[in-house]
């Protein structure tokens, strides 16, 4: 419970120092702090400051889904669009640490179920191709990444940065590489500008690569493989994958999810490299995702057939509402405008990033699968 709560305070305080300093410049005198409470139970804390904004999401949610039923649209599509529209909520309010929260525990719930619909064999009938291509497609973009760095005249640290974050996903990979790379001045900003800009990126992606997809024929498991292996976020993937059809869907959440898991050995690397060129870095080891280890123990439990069908009824279905509530609190978090404060190169990078492996799974799906 300790780490869900520490997601309510990831962006918290980064949104409210944006607004911090608004009633100095009104001449009002700080207001008074508010008493403070004893807990009644557990967590009540916690919980008084989650539930505003997972109350708007999951509001947001429930549009979206009466929208798609009611039109015949793709339910994450909805989702996405109206909470970009409630954007202002997560810049200052109390909603914003319940966003954070819906954003990325409800969100880790949702993938973590999503392991109840799916079996190891429905793992290796992929083949070994998906395996190879994940691979491939991490280390060459990062490797991309920091050659096309230097070119530009930005630091190597911070094309590895951006590179993991493309290659892996996304705004996780983003936060778990820049955990174990040098600190410097920059840290922070090239930090919070990763995170902007790859969210952006994916969700640009999770609109256009189904389109792509559908125009260039391709099979569910082409479409699948596609999207999971480019498309940056957890969310949007699913988001995407289940836009055209539950195969699609199940084939990506799989393609994403080694991608994911790729994201332990890359992360150790990358320290165990520092460490070597900075002895004093002292970057923190990094722990394997929860969620994804929920997802394989669901899995491993499915496949061997002790996970009666209602129950695994019952967690597809409170996985697709975890992850519509996610998919309405990332939208309420993606700001485009933060990208015009910043120059070309950087967003520039993460672009030509995206592209490289949208580049080389798009041509490995074409032809190779």
């Amino acid at each position: 419970m300790a780490g869900r709560i520490t997601d309510l305070d990831t962006d918290t305080a980064a949104a409210h120092q944006l607004f911090a300093s608004l009633d100095a410049m009104e001449g009002l005198p700080p207001a008074p702090a508010a008493p403070v409470k004893p807990d009644r139970f557990p967590y009540e804390g916690a919980l008084r400051r989650v539930y505003p904004g997972l109350i708007v999401a999951a509001t947001i949610g429930i549009a979206a889904t009466w929208l798609s039923t009611h039109y015949s649209a793709p339910v994450m599509l909805y989702a996405l669009l109206l909470g970009m529209a409630f954007h202002f909520l997560h810049e200052e309010g109390a909603c914003i640490a319940g966003i954070e929260f819906s954003s990325k525990a409800i969100l880790r719930v949702g993938v973590a179920l999503l392991g109840a619909r799916i079996t190891a064999e429905q793992i290796m009938s992929l083949g070994p191709w998906p395996i190879l291509l994940v691979v491939t497609g991490v280390i060459t973009t990062i490797l991309f990444g920091a050659l096309l760095a230097k070119r530009l005249g930005l630091s190597r640290n911070f094309g590895v940065l951006t590179g993991g974050a493309v290659a892996i996903c996304g705004a996780s990979a983003a936060l778990a590489v820049a955990s174990v790379l040098p600190k410097t001045r920059d840290s922070e900003r090239d930090t919070i500008l990763t995170v902007v800009t790859v969210t952006a990126l994916s969700t640009i992606a999770m609109i256009v690569y189904p389109l792509l997809s559908t125009a260039l024929g391709f099979s569910n498991t082409q479409a699948g493989i596609f999207i999971g292996g480019t498309i940056h976020d957890v969310a949007q993937v699913v988001g995407a994958g289940y836009s055209i059809s539950d195969e699609t869907g199940n084939t990506a959440t799989y393609v994403k999810l080694l991608r994911v898991a790729m994201l332990v050995p890359v992360v150790f690397s990358i320290a165990l490299l520092v460490r070597r060129g900075t002895p004093a870095s002292g970057g923190a080891a990094p722990k394997l995702p929860t969620f994804l280890i929920g997802f394989v123990a669901l899995v491993v439990i499915n496949s061997l057939g002790f996970l009666p069908k209602p129950v695994a009824d019952f967690a597809g279905e409170l996985s697709r509402w975890c992850l519509v509530t996610a998919i309405s609190a990332l939208g309420m978090k993606t700001s485009f405008k933060a990208l015009a404060a910043v120059g070309w190169k950087p967003v520039g990078l993460m672009v030509a990033e995206t592209l490289w492996i949208g580049a080389l799974v798009l041509i490995a799906v074409k032809y190779l699968v």
